[in-house]
């Protein structure tokens, strides 16, 4: 299943921040620390070319640590980018933001050249709760829901720090399907858009691939026997578990699967990072082959229509996000 979320309002998100990132000094990207690189929009990447950026890997509280330092070392080496790592609600946030962005920004500070900065990230990534953190009262609207914010926002810090507060905001297309599941799970796509059932046995496969010792104490599952089940074996362990039923004794999938998700977004299975550096570039690299094959049979039967084949061609190329 290939999971895709633009509503509406993101489109002009999209402009929106197109034509604020022309006046602004910095970005700030606020990324989800579970799925760094499937949070990561790659249309920001784009609109914000050749400006400074801090990357905030927030709800780092639910993330693995370990793969946590991986990924802000792998944001560190390069060129014009900071990373650290915080989670939204905590005390001091805003101190360690204004700082690294003043760190990134030398020559912009007081009256007369104040220090402008874009914020912006995905649905749902806890960008409102930080930013009311950051300013000490409640000026950004919070949920669960992705797409709270939907208009922008222009907030002061100090008399010489503008933030600029952007709509969340995803991409036209996912490519890469790994990641769809990925946002999917962390609850920046909207409901109507995904199959909470698939979802979940993408997680669980992950999840008992890559952290199967959270997985069998969290449920109280036999380690001898749990450590052969499938991600359907999970499904239903999980289910009768968590008295997931319907009548008859028949699994309530759709309830399970809920109980499953609320667990994983609130770190009650454990802290957990659903993607690693090196297994994001096998995935990219798949999905822009994939695409690349896709567009090659898009152009021959386009040639067919105006009644002549297709010239002969290297590799195609790609602009996949």
């Amino acid at each position: 299943m290939a999971i895709q979320w633009f509503p509406g309002h993101m489109n002009k998100a999209k402009k929106a921040i197109g034509d604020r990132i022309k006046t602004v000094d910095m970005v700030i990207e606020m990324l989800d620390a579970r799925l760094p690189a499937s949070s990561e929009n790659p249309l920001l990447a784009q609109l914000s070319h050749g400006k400074p950026k801090l990357k905030i890997l927030n709800k780092q509280d639910l993330a693995d640590p370990e793969r946590t330092r991986v990924w802000t070392n792998h944001y560190n080496s390069q060129t014009d980018t900071q990373a650290i790592a915080l989670d939204s609600s905590e005390k001091g946030a805003h101190v360690k933001i204004t700082q690294a962005c003043r760190k990134m920004m030398p020559n912009r500070g007081g009256i007369g050249k104040p220090l402008r900065v874009l914020i912006c990230g995905i649905p749902n990534v806890g960008k409102s709760t930080l930013i009311n953190g950051m300013i000490g009262k409640k000026s950004a609207k919070t949920g669960n829901e992705p797409g709270i914010t939907k208009a922008e926002q222009r907030l002061f810090l100090a008399d010489d720090f503008w933030l600029y507060d952007t709509p969340g905001m995803l991409w036209p297309k996912i490519i890469v399907e790994e990641s769809g599941y990925n946002l999917a799970a962390s609850g920046a796509v909207g409901r109507n858009a995904l199959d909470e059932e698939e979802v979940v046995l993408e997680l669980l496969d992950y999840l008992r691939r890559h952290y199967l010792p959270l997985l069998q104490e969290r449920y109280q599952a036999d380690k001898d026997s749990s450590s052969h089940w499938d991600d359907v074996a999970w499904f239903e362990w999980v289910a009768k578990k968590r008295g997931s039923l319907l009548g008859g004794g028949r699994i309530n999938y759709q309830k399970a699967a809920e109980n499953i998700l609320t667990d994983f977004r609130d770190g009650q299975i454990g802290r957990i990072t659903l993607e690693t550096p090196n297994q994001w570039e096998v995935w990219l690299k798949k999905a822009r082959q994939k695409e690349a094959v896709l567009k090659a049979m898009r152009d021959a039967r386009k040639a067919e229509r105006k009644g002549h084949k297709p010239q002969e061609s290297g590799e195609y190329g790609s602009d996949g996000l």
